[in-house]
């Protein structure tokens, strides 16, 4: 630390015009900060005001993203000040626009985290040992294939692992300077950004299986010489790569995927909550899965656990009682492309439909009679009026969970659902709604949200703190349950499903909490 310039290149020392007197003095400092002496309060109040200004999502991440990248603890206490109003820039929904546009507003200085290509395989031990931060705790690891519900974005998914390992600090109180966000350039499907002259991946379609497993598997393994005790969370890899990957590395590395295990667990907690309030038995229920990706897949298995360990029901029991949909309809064994589905769709298929097929959700709605019904195909406005009728007419309170992001995508937005179920419905979306008034009532009504930022910092906390060596089912199980549990008075009062997200730290302490517990009885 030579001058005061390259202190104030050092974000996680830096602290701006916060800096006393006596020490722009001795890191000499003097004359490279304005004279003015800020509390870290009034710096934050500074910001906010400038970020209120700003009206564009986009331009308003790229203020916050430029404090991050200078002054990390200014960036975290202006979070902290308005958590449920930043969480939405720093995060979904505005980080879907900030991936697509990635590579057009990409600078060096913003982007602190790791790119591996393909082409580099023979380097990998060198680009480890090139991150010069203390050695991270905690990784987030994306390919760009299957980013949010925008498809492949290749390199321009990076975002992902940023924003994620963001909110591990915001949510958890995980160190930043222990992060590693790390985005693998295997090629990019998607020809847009394949001819766009400022896409800054590989300009190549993505290899064959083998090469890419082959890949993944060196990445591991010099991921594991370099920092043995790191934490390593696999996130928006397509549907088949997701699943392989988590049976692939979960019993050899210490690893978890948070689209099938995180989204699986904080639906789950959702669901146990809903379930209380819906009058019906937990065996009685019948739910329908629309979409049968890594992440509809991931929830159905998080849920039929539920069933299996608090309902008494034999696997096979608690698997009869779902339903999913893909895009061509209803997964059933005789279905005509049956026997080219992949091995996580079988999962779930029916086999009791006696050739009967189903491609239309509201057929699909009337024929099952469905208790729940959960979206997670990214078909913006799947959950028609007519659909939602229907749910209210089988039901007193029928659950309805549409959990596609971004906000576009979202099979009904909640001002729908109150309307069309004539306020009965129990709800909880992927993105975030604003309240609404009761169709009834007119009593405002706060919606829920099923954000994986319940669930992914506090498991991740948990796993780093008990000094586990895998992630396990029960580990994933027991953060559902508990976060279930976290509902305070007031919360349960007015009907919610999740805590209020401004509780966010708290609630991840107590989750973290059972986490070690769990870890302590199984992997020590």
């Amino acid at each position: 630390m030579g001058s005061g310039l390259d202190v104030i290149k050092l974000q996680h020392i830096n602290e701006s015009t916060a800096f006393p007197s006596h020490l722009r003095t001795s890191l000499k400092l003097r004359g490279l900060l304005p004279p003015s002496v800020e509390t870290l309060p009034m710096q934050v109040e500074r910001c906010l005001a400038r970020l209120r200004s700003i009206k564009d999502p986009l331009e308003q991440f790229a203020y916050l993203d430029r404090i991050r990248s200078e002054d990390t603890t200014l960036f975290y206490a202006l979070v902290a000040a308005d958590l449920s109003g930043i969480v939405g820039i720093i995060y979904t929904p505005t980080v879907g626009r900030v991936c697509q546009m990635f590579s057009r507003i990409y600078s060096p200085g913003s982007v602190n985290g790791l790119f591996i290509s393909l082409q580099d395989k023979n380097h990998l031990d060198e680009i480890l040992e090139n991150w010069t931060f203390p050695s991270p705790d905690i990784a987030v690891m994306t390919d760009g294939s299957r980013i949010l519900g925008l498809g492949d974005l290749g390199i321009n998914g990076m975002g992902i692992p940023i924003g994620k390992l963001s909110l591990y600090t915001a949510a958890a109180g995980v160190n930043p300077s222990r992060t590693l966000p790390i985005t693998l350039d295997v090629g990019c499907n998607t020809q847009e950004h394949l001819r766009d002259p400022f896409y800054l991946g590989s300009r190549k379609k993505r290899p064959d299986d083998d090469v890419f497993f082959a890949f993944t598997d060196a990445v591991m393994a010099a991921l594991k010489r370099r920092w043995p005790d790191l934490l390593i969370q696999f996130e928006d890899f397509s549907s088949e790569h997701a699943f392989q990957l988590l049976d692939r590395y979960r019993n050899k590395y210490f690893c978890f995927n948070d689209d099938i295990q995180g989204t699986g667990a904080v639906i789950l907690a959702g669901f146990i909550n809903a379930v209380k309030l819906s009058g019906i038995a937990l065996r009685d229920h019948r739910i329908l899965f629309v979409g049968a990706g890594s992440a509809g897949v991931g929830v159905a298995s998080q849920l039929r656990e539920y069933f299996v360990k608090e309902g008494g029901l034999t696997v096979d029991e608690a698997t009869k009682m779902f339903w999913l949909m893909d895009s061509k309809g209803l997964l059933t064994s005789d279905r005509s492309d049956a026997t080219r589905y992949p091995e996580h769709k079988t999962i779930f298929m029916r086999k009791d439909m006696g050739g009967k097929q189903i491609s239309e959700l509201e057929e699909a709605v009337k024929f099952i009679k469905p208790t729940a019904l959960i979206g997670l195909s990214s078909v913006g406005g799947a959950f028609t009026e007519a659909i939602l009728t229907t749910m209210k007419d089988f039901n007193k309170h029928p659950i309805v969970f549409p959990l596609s992001n971004p906000l576009t995508n979202a099979e009904c937005t909640f001002e729908d659902a109150m309307k069309f179920t004539n306020g009965t419905v129990l709800f909880a979306s992927g993105t975030a709604f604003p309240p609404c008034p009761h169709p009834v009532s007119g009593k405002v009504i706060e919606p829920g949200q099923g954000n994986n930022m319940y669930i992914f910092p506090a498991l991740g906390l948990g796993g780093i703190l008990s000094k586990a060596t895998r992630v396990t089912d029960d580990m994933v199980y027991r953060s559902a349950v508990s976060l279930a549990d976290t509902l305070n008075e007031d919360e349960r009062a007015s009907g919610l499903l999740y805590p209020r997200i401004e509780r966010i730290r708290s609630i991840s302490a107590v989750i973290a909490r059972d986490v070690v517990i769990e870890a302590l009885k199984e992997v020590r």
